[in-house]
């Protein structure tokens, strides 16, 4: 039997999954620690946005050859749509929780009080923000039911947008390399230190780009012979893959109390890389490959199962940046992220639900977020109206 198994997958080309797979993760493992290293000389917004661009690498690798070959034969448009989609839930279902988890852990084996939310900055609010346009944004897509060039140039200018107000953010003694290669990398001074992150990242870099193609090939062929629709394999499989970087360094961080909420944007960061610059990335690199196959520039369509796998993303995501919008992350917000990923990885049937969920919980955020700011605004009206009644009482002051 297990001869069988060994000839059908060497048969199927398959056999490349097994360098292709170590290859792929330390090429991410690379540029996620040159990002490190460069990250120390930089502003937190902007070390992140960086970060995230780096450790997205390998994600871009996987959704430009699933791109291109879906312009190639248009039937495997929907492959795309997967691994966007899956990647983007995957780091809010179960990323931001694990964040969460993590550092409640840590403050438990140190004996800690309990952790009640993960406490987000001034300076955070930039990441957060950043998402609203490119959601906002994503809600035209879905009424049109296209991704064009147009809208690809839309998206990057969100994401230009965000590198805008990150860069504002000033560097901080916090943003620690946290392994020894990055460590090693800053060890030295001047151009040299340059020249050490340079070559760590184009190192990582160079072996993506052998990479991607043989992994993405070995990951359908591994899949056509266990039976496995190649949809689930792009859908969650590669994006497991791809997203250990960020899931590496957010897990490191979030051990340690004072770089929690750092682990946490550092996803966020992700999150708003993929739906601006990785979304962008399917209609040109779809419209290319298309022109080389068939002599005309296609547009990328969204058929109903697509929009339903676009509309959870967008709806999963909006939820979390109304959580996120309040200032905290605690334990009922990363419960309820974890739990509907979960029923919607677990149960593909009960995705529609899932999305009604996601629907009627942004809702309830949205008044609460809106009674809360109100009440803020009551409260400093009335200690505004209270000081300026001590001062007309009390003339001395004047």
């Amino acid at each position: 039997m297990r001869l069988k198994v060994l000839a059908s997958l060497s048969g199927a080309g398959a056999w490349p999954a097994l360098w292709t797979c170590p290859a792929l993760l330390a090429s991410a493992f690379l540029v996620t620690w040159g990002a490190e290293a460069a990250q120390s000389v930089l502003g937190r917004g902007l070390a992140l946005a960086l970060l995230a661009w780096l450790q997205t690498l390998p994600e871009f690798g996987v959704e430009a050859v699933i791109a291109w070959r879906a312009g190639e034969d248009p039937a495997r448009a929907s492959l795309a749509i997967a691994n966007l989609t899956g990647a983007i839930r995957l780091l809010v279902g179960l990323g931001w929780p694990l964040v969460y988890v993590v550092q409640a852990t840590a403050r438990w084996r140190r004996r800690l009080p309990a952790l009640r939310a993960l406490t987000l900055t001034g300076e955070d609010a930039v990441g957060v923000a950043a998402l609203v346009p490119p959601l906002a944004y994503f809600a035209v897509v879905l009424v049109k039911g296209s991704l064009t060039a147009t809208d690809a140039a839309v998206l990057v200018a969100c994401y230009v947008g965000y590198l805008i107000f990150a860069a504002r953010t000033p560097p901080k003694e916090s943003a620690v390399p946290i392994s020894a290669v990055a460590r090693w990398t800053l060890a030295t001074t001047g151009w040299r230190r340059h020249v050490r992150i340079g070559t760590v990242c184009l190192a990582g870099t160079a072996l993506l780009a052998a990479t991607v193609r043989p992994f993405f090939t070995s990951m359908l062929a591994v899949a056509a012979v266990l039976g496995i629709a190649p949809f689930l394999v792009v859908q969650w499989l590669a994006p497991v893959l791809t997203e250990v970087p960020e899931l590496v360094s957010s897990v490191a961080w979030a051990r340690r109390e004072a770089t929690g909420p750092m682990a946490l944007m550092n996803l966020v960061a992700s999150n708003v890389n993929q739906w601006t610059v990785l979304a962008g990335t399917i209609p040109i690199v779809f419209g290319f490959a298309h022109w080389r196959a068939f002599g005309t520039w296609g547009s990328f369509a969204l058929d109903a199962a697509q929009r339903l796998e676009v509309l959870l993303a967008l709806l999963q995501t909006a939820v979390g940046v109304a959580l996120l919008a309040s200032g905290a992350f605690g334990a009922g917000a990363a419960a309820g992220l974890f739990g509907l990923w979960v029923v919607e990885v677990a149960v593909p049937a009960l995705r529609p639900a899932v999305a009604y969920t996601y629907g009627g919980g942004l809702a309830v955020l949205a008044v609460r977020l809106v009674a809360q700011r109100a009440f803020k605004r009551g409260e400093t009206r009335a200690a505004d109206q209270q000081k300026a009644g001590s001062a007309e009482r009390d003339p001395a002051d004047h």
